[in-house]
């Protein structure tokens, strides 16, 4: 933004630690935040601010001064160029600011998971609660087969054996039935609830997280026990930490869409990501973070992350197939080909449990009912 200074904005100065911008950023994200009566607008400055100055690389690209250069004329028709920070340092990125990525569209005929799945497979949510209603009933019939001695005349040695036995009988399945009638109730309520929804929060407005949802949307609800969520919060934490997740199966996958440069990336063997053959500095992620923390908090299930990359200009992005890394850069058809596979190892369970948690840290606005 033309005239703002990030130190200035954050409240810091130019030589505070990474700790002290880290604190000043989390104090005014509280305030700062739409939900807390701040601005969108004013909202993603910040985090941007952050963003550059918490990032060696870029803090040091953002203080170093820009030489001075003789007054060039212009012709009034073009443009100025746009400079961030009292520096006039040119803060140019790449991007293209009226460029839109297309929509992606994906090569069915490439993946091999999408024709084993089973449409109609019903949904199962484990672990299970209810009884069934066999138990139930078998007690029932069971203490009406005691009851048939009544027709019968009995000696009162068989007589005072069998009332013993018959109440037994009775007050067991009682319990039983009692139980059985609770859980049923509870499973009612659980599926009132969240049965009916698929998917949960609303993406951001940023044209690539809108991609991004249509994606998941689109495609990887052919998994029946597929569940997404836009807009998580970290635990502990009340900010949108993570784009969008999937969860199915006892797996969960965390995404965050970028918008880069054209070009190839990958992942070296230290799991550093490199753009045509350089170390790229042009994005960070917090989805390793994220990764740990909810592992930590759903230590039962398999989380991983996954970048995917929309080009911020006309061009291509490609990615390597290689994505055994922890958050792998991935195409949109990448994502759809290698996170449909994995999750298609048990498409049609969902994790009740994970799904109550994960529910609870949506923060992007109220959930939305899935079709």
């Amino acid at each position: 933004m033309p005239g703002i200074d990030y130190y200035e904005l954050l409240g810091v100065s130019r030589g505070a630690s990474a700790s002290e911008i880290k604190s000043a950023y989390r104090s005014l994200a509280k305030v700062m935040h739409p939900d807390a009566g701040g601005t969108s607008g004013g909202f993603r400055l910040l985090q941007e601010a952050y963003e550059t100055l918490k990032d060696p690389v870029r803090r040091a690209d953002y203080d170093r001064p820009t030489p001075a250069a003789p007054p060039v004329v212009r012709p009034r028709t073009r443009p100025r160029p746009r400079r961030t920070g009292h520096t006039g340092r040119l803060r140019d990125f790449g991007e293209d600011p009226n460029y839109m990525a297309p929509r992606p569209r994906v090569d069915l005929g490439a993946m091999d998971w999408w024709n084993r799945i089973d449409l109609g497979a019903r949904v199962r949510y484990v672990p299970a609660t209810g009884l069934g209603h066999a138990p139930a009933a078998a007690a029932i019939g069971g203490w009406f087969v005691l009851l048939l001695p009544l027709a019968m005349p009995l000696s009162p040695l068989l007589l005072a054996v069998w009332l013993p036995l018959v109440a037994a009988a009775g007050y067991g399945a009682f319990r039983l039935v009692r139980r059985y009638t609770a859980l049923a109730r509870a499973e009612r309520a659980f599926a009132g609830e969240y049965d009916g929804n698929t998917i949960f929060g609303r993406p951001g407005e940023n044209r690539r997280e809108r991609l991004t949802a249509g994606l998941l949307t689109e495609y990887l609800t052919q998994l029946p026990g597929v569940r997404i969520f836009h807009g998580l919060a970290w635990p502990g934490s009340v900010f949108t930490d993570v784009d969008h997740a999937l969860l199915c199966g006892r797996r969960l996958v965390l995404i965050e869409s970028k918008s880069w440069l054209p070009g190839h990336y990958y992942c070296d063997e230290d799991g550093e990501l490199w753009r045509n053959g350089h170390p790229f500095r042009g994005g960070g992620t917090q989805l390793v973070e994220g990764v740990e923390r909810f592992a930590e908090l759903l230590p039962w299930l398999e989380v991983r992350g996954a970048l995917i990359v929309y080009p911020s200009r006309a061009g291509e992005v490609t990615c390597d197939d290689d994505l055994d890394f922890e958050v792998p850069p991935m195409t949109p058809e990448q994502f759809v080909r290698e996170i449909g596979d994995w999750l298609a190892e048990d498409p049609a369970t969902v994790d009740r449990e994970a799904l109550r948690v994960l529910v609870r840290q949506v923060v992007s606005e109220v959930r939305v009912a899935g079709a």
